[in-house]
């Protein structure tokens, strides 16, 4: 694939494990075990591409609602992952990073994310941030309360400023947001962050979403043009701008 022109930012909403699970007349965990499987693959192929951040949509913060047994299966599979991926993970030079409110987590699950971020934190290579236990109102909502709490001045709060608070301070804004599963909706999900982001929904369900499907995003989005709002002089001339990761 020609890499010029790919997102910097890009994120996911894995949408479709339950669905897929159902379809194949199995219980809905296997369906998130499978798509756990399929998060390493595509993984691998934005970290071969270039692509400098990469958020995953792992568990929302309105996934508490779900049933008990789910849930503590999906914290179950989130378990599992932290204590046996992360080395490979390192090994490939990756950092991770989780975002969201941890306050709702298990000790367990809290302590696991905090050794896999220290053991990732020196790395240089592509930015993953799986977002468990995340909302994208929530997010907004704590950025204002910690700046209240270091009593800031909100009236006169800058948008520049206001994004250091974020859980994504430093990621950049996203380029990117693909989901699976055939929904078209980006479910509380960056809605900050994605404010311009470019939007690419398909029928396949996460467990079944390949690299060569994750290519085929990526193909969509160098297609397209971004004017972030603004009105070419000359709009038979205009022409797709690079995207410029730094």
């Amino acid at each position: 694939m020609d890499k010029s022109s790919l997102p910097c930012h890009v994120g996911i909403i894995m949408d479709g494990n339950g669905r897929w699970a159902n379809l194949r007349g199995r219980p809905r965990v296997e369906g998130h075990k499978q798509g756990a499987h399929r998060t390493k693959e595509i993984i691998e192929a934005a970290a071969e591409l270039g692509v400098k951040v990469l958020t995953l949509y792992a568990f929302s913060i309105e996934n508490w609602k779900r049933p008990e047994f789910e849930v503590d299966t999906l914290m179950d599979l989130l378990d599992y992952y932290l204590q046996t991926e992360i080395l490979e993970l390192l090994q490939k030079g990756v950092v991770f990073k989780v975002i969201g409110n941890r306050e709702k987590l298990p000790d367990k699950i809290r302590y696991l994310i905090d050794q896999a971020e220290d053991m990732t934190a020196s790395n240089t290579g592509m930015l993953l941030l799986m977002a468990i236990s995340y909302g994208g109102r929530d997010d907004i909502l704590r950025a204002v309360q910690k700046m209240a709490l270091n009593g800031e001045d909100i009236a006169n709060l800058s948008e520049e400023h206001f994004v250091e608070h974020l859980d994504t301070a430093g990621c950049g804004m996203v380029d990117l947001i693909i989901r699976t599963g055939g929904e078209k909706r980006i479910s509380n999900f960056l809605i900050w962050q994605a404010a311009y982001a470019e939007l690419y929904f398909t029928d396949t369900l996460w467990p079944d979403f390949t690299k060569d499907d994750f290519y085929d995003a990526m193909e969509d989005y160098k297609s397209r043009q971004r004017r972030f709002g603004a009105i070419p002089e000359d709009i038979d001339t205009l022409k797709v701008t690079p995207t410029k990761c730094t």
